[in-house]
């Protein structure tokens, strides 16, 4: 995983207000938790998780960082 990668990919999605909060909503943190844990695996890991769960979002956020989607994934 690239965690430089994921961590533009979040902010993508924090910058969204229909991904945002969908992605707290199925991950179960909240603004404070991301702001405090952003680069840890565990939030990276559910930035991964939360893409790769439905792809037009994930299409979306790696057309938004000019990178394919495979690339977005990290090989998954």
């Amino acid at each position: 995983m690239d965690e430089t990668l994921t961590l533009r990919a979040l902010a993508v999605i924090i910058a969204d207000e229909a991904l945002r909060e969908r992605f707290l909503g199925l991950t179960g943190f909240d603004a404070q938790t991301l702001r405090a844990r952003a680069g840890e695996p565990d939030v990276l890991g559910a930035v991964v998780d939360f893409l790769g769960g439905h792809e037009p979002d994930l299409v979306r956020v790696a057309g938004e960082l000019q990178v394919t989607p495979g690339q977005l994934m990290g090989g998954r």
